[in-house]
C-alpha cells in the first residue's frame, strides 16, 4: 500500500512540474482558459437578469465573448513566442 501511495505521489510531482514547465513556455494559455471560465461565469450570474433579451441572443453573445477572449489570449500567446524565438536568441553567425 505505502509504494501504491509513493508512485502515486511520485506521478502527481512529475505531473506538476511538467504543467509548470508547460505554463512558463506558454503563458497566455491558462490566461485564455481562465478568461473563457470568467465569462462564461459571468454569463450564468446575469442568466436571471437578462431583461426581455432572449435566451439565445444571451447565449450567442457570451459565446462570442468567451471565444473572443480565446483568441485574444491565443493571438498574445503567438506574439510572445515569435518574439521570443525571433528577438531574444542570441544570433547564431553563419561560417
Amino acid at each position: 500500500l505505502f509504494r501504491v501511495v509513493m508512485s502515486s505521489v511520485e506521478n502527481y510531482e512529475e505531473l506538476e512540474s511538467k504543467l509548470m514547465r508547460k505554463v512558463k513556455e506558454n503563458p497566455f494559455v491558462p490566461a485564455g482558459i481562465a478568461g473563457c471560465a470568467a465569462i462564461v461565469a459571468y454569463g450564468l450570474y446575469k442568466l436571471k437578469s437578462r431583461g426581455n433579451t432572449k435566451m439565445s441572443v444571451h447565449l450567442i453573445h457570451m459565446r462570442v465573448a468567451a471565444q473572443g477572449f480565446v483568441v485574444g489570449a491565443m493571438t498574445l500567446g503567438v506574439v510572445y513566442s515569435m518574439y521570443k524565438e525571433y528577438f531574444t536568441k542570441p544570433r547564431v553567425q553563419e561560417k
